[in-house]
């Protein structure tokens, strides 16, 4: 029951703030985010000490906020990002392995979150709701196909419950999701195409979900944190979208 609660409470916060929120305010909800998943991420790979634990969550936040203004700003991030590794090995004395984790955190949480912001304002609302309704639903439909039909582990030494028939599952609902929601979405792209970035959108999601999976058993932690009731952190939460959006976006500038 906490588990359902928490469930419904989060989707209609998101649900609001992608219809409702103007662009502004859109990007401080993300900020939020991300500041939230890269403390997680953090706590998961390091860096430990407080100020370069710090470091990097300012880094995600300000990652995010330079790509929702304008995605090109990418190349500012990996300047920066390569400044900062830099910094960590010549200043703090760390090793490149060390100071290398604070790349992580902008590059796999803040550009994703802020193309999500950036996908928001080219295509609106229904746009970003079709994203995420599709990898909802194919995380959904991996549960229930991989409980009713699930018999060959999908990567037993990441995470034992995900089996192939399950992701068989997530492909299929995730993919007619993104056909059939995409014509009242974006009805001037042709279903085809639609079904085709159905496809990329949830083996990249199914991909993002093992990878923080991978990231947590390395670590020996079942979640990235517990802030969320029956749900571990924010970072289990969007571990599939942040793979997921990207592409999307790029889909959508080619379309």
């Amino acid at each position: 029951m906490t588990r359902l609660a928490s469930g419904l409470a989060l989707a209609a916060a998101a649900l609001a703030a992608i219809i409702f929120l103007p662009p502004a305010f859109l990007v401080v909800v993300a900020c939020i985010v991300t500041a939230l998943a890269a403390h997680e991420l953090t706590g998961i790979i390091g860096p430990r000490d407080g100020a370069s634990q710090w470091l990097v969550v300012v880094f995600a936040i300000v990652s995010c906020v330079l790509i929702a203004m304008a995605p090109l700003n990418a190349v500012i991030v990996v300047l920066a990002g390569l400044a900062l590794i830099a910094g960590e090995v010549l200043v703090r004395n760390r090793t490149i392995q060390e100071a290398a984790t604070g790349l992580v955190a902008p590059i796999y949480i803040g550009v994703p979150l802020g193309l999500l912001v950036a996908l928001h304002a080219l295509v609106g609302w229904r746009g970003t709701l079709l994203l995420i309704g599709t990898v909802a639903v194919s995380d959904s439909a991996q549960y229930y196909s991989g409980r009713a039909f699930g018999r060959r582990p999908l990567a037993p030494a990441i995470s034992p419950k995900k089996t192939v028939e399950g992701a068989i599952g997530g492909v299929v609902a995730g993919t007619a999701c993104m056909a059939i929601a995409g014509r009242w979405a974006l009805p001037i792209v042709p279903a085809l195409v639609l079904a085709l970035a159905g496809v990329v959108v949830v083996v990249l999601g199914i991909a993002g979900d093992l990878f923080e999976s991978r990231l947590k058993r390395t670590a020996g932690v079942k979640d990235s944190s517990s802030l969320i009731p029956g749900h571990g952190g924010v970072l289990d939460r969007i571990d599939a979208l942040l793979f997921a959006s990207p592409a999307f976006y790029v889909f959508l500038q080619a379309a």
